[in-house]
């Protein structure tokens, strides 16, 4: 049986540069969830994660995929101290569910422009791994989606080449324009589209992270 409370690994997720993105009860032996009672989301704390991360080892050592070989130190280091498994968004195929697992939570939403959202970070949200605990704990009540009383919308038309929003998902549009001179915005602060929600403020995305993940992004390709 898990010991800990909700509160207790959200404190122990906050001394990582983490945070709990809530969670939920899986259903007996799901597909990559065996003996799993509790399948918790985590995420960036962004108000602490990037300086935090700068200062890593993971960051300073010159190698590849300096996030994702930090996200899996730190939450494998987690997971063993609370007897979880950790999983993770990356890796190789098949990957694991996250962007369902992540509806589950019931405080988690798919936006107008298909990208998921919640109060706490808008369109920033994002996810670094899960925790599955072997024990079921009561986890927060539901969180309506913020674009229910979002009248206007803006993220449908912030997008400056209609690389989002009403259009479907242009990745041609959306590299061009961020590698452009015009796109300078986008690439130095992050998506437009991503910080037209008015929910996003709540974020404290620091633009160097922003940044970061937009250089990744036009280097590599799908």
């Amino acid at each position: 049986m898990t010991c800990f409370t909700y509160d207790d690994l959200r404190s122990e997720a906050s001394l990582r540069s983490l945070t709990l993105l809530g969670g939920f009860h899986p259903d007996d032996n799901e597909v990559g969830l065996v003996n799993c009672r509790t399948l918790l989301m985590l995420g960036p704390d962004e108000h602490r994660f990037w300086p935090q991360f700068i200062r890593s080892k993971e960051y300073l050592d010159g190698r590849s995929d300096p996030v994702d070989r930090w996200s899996a130190r730190v939450i494998g280091d987690l997971a063993t101290i609370i007897g979880a498994q950790a999983l993770y968004p990356f890796g190789t195929a098949p990957y694991l569910p996250f962007y369902q697992w992540a509806l589950r939570t019931q405080s988690i939403h798919v936006s107008p422009v298909r990208l998921l959202v919640n109060q706490g970070q808008g369109l920033f949200i994002s996810f670094r791994g899960a925790l599955a605990l072997p024990g079921r704990i009561n986890l927060p009540a539901a969180i309506p989606s913020p674009c229910t009383e979002c009248e206007a919308k803006p993220c449908l038309v912030a997008c400056p080449v209609g690389a989002m929003g009403d259009h479907d998902y242009s990745d041609p549009n959306c590299r061009a324009y961020a590698s452009s001179p015009e796109g300078q915005g986008c690439l130095e602060h992050g998506c437009a589209v991503r910080r037209a929600c008015p929910a996003s403020s709540n974020a404290g995305r620091r633009s160097a992270h922003s940044a970061y993940h937009m250089s990744e992004f036009l280097r590599t390709r799908p």
